[in-house]
């Protein structure tokens, strides 16, 4: 194998909530890649990734948006297409979470976590799968999490909307793979970020954690970016339909 099989130079990547954490480490991973990149984030938070991923050389815009809103998902498209005409990688990162106890959790909770966390990703996806089929092929990752496998709690939204996450990505696998479209998903397990700050400054929660987790460590954004790199690179042209666990061995435990 050479290492050019995960060159990416030429490809045109469109990375959603890519203004901190997960998002921002495949956008720049991406980027180092040879990727231009569209950065994501619901408002002007994707301003330093992008200005990051052209100090690498590469093009780069930033777009807000807010996924809770279709219209709006629909001007991410129009602006990405715009600016670069087509996208080679989709990378579906951006979620939302909102806690309660299932008896109190609300429509309104609900309805935000499905559309952010589901719907958007199938809606990008759908618009540019085709797109993709149209130019010759693709490569689309959405960004799972373990809550994919379990349930968790006080998270049912959130649970429901990874779980159905997994299942699109085979179902749009199955479709699409004959066009050389390839559709993924990673799980990330326990990661060092804004979202799991509160976890981590706990110390029994992040006693117990740490516990579970083989590797004895969080996860760093990272670790994300490098399997999203193969994911999206010639080196992976032969895998669709899967979920890739990035969690320091927890599913194993």
């Amino acid at each position: 194998m050479s290492l050019s099989w995960f060159d990416l130079s030429g490809k045109v990547a469109l990375v959603t909530g890519s203004s901190t954490g997960i998002g921002q480490a495949i956008a720049l991973g991406l980027a180092e890649a040879g990727a231009d990149v569209v950065c994501h984030a619901s408002g002007e938070g994707a301003a330093e990734t992008s200005e990051r991923v052209r100090a690498l050389g590469r093009r780069s815009i930033a777009v807000g948006a807010n996924l809770s809103e279709r219209e709006q998902q629909d001007e991410l498209l129009k602006k990405t297409l715009a600016e670069f005409g087509r996208v080679d990688l989709l990378v579906n990162n951006a979620g939302t979470i909102r806690r309660s106890p299932a008896v109190d959790f609300s429509d309104e909770d609900w309805d935000l976590v499905l559309e952010i966390n589901l719907s958007a990703p199938f809606r990008l996806s759908r618009a540019i799968g085709k797109a993709m089929i149209e130019q010759g092929g693709g490569r689309i990752v959405n960004v799972a999490s373990l809550l994919s496998f379990q349930g968790g709690i006080f998270v049912p939204a959130y649970a429901a909307s990874k779980g159905g996450l997994a299942q699109l990505t085979k179902a749009l696998a199955n479709e699409w793979a004959p066009k050389n479209v390839t559709v993924n998903a990673i799980a990330p397990g326990y990661i060092a970020t804004n979202n799991t700050a509160a976890l981590r400054a706990d110390p029994t929660r992040s006693r117990q954690i740490l516990e579970r987790i083989p590797a004895g460590r969080w996860g760093e954004p990272t670790d994300i970016a490098g399997a999203a790199v193969f994911l999206c690179s010639d080196a992976a042209k032969y895998v669709t339909g899967h979920v890739l666990a990035v969690d320091g061995g927890w599913l194993g435990r």
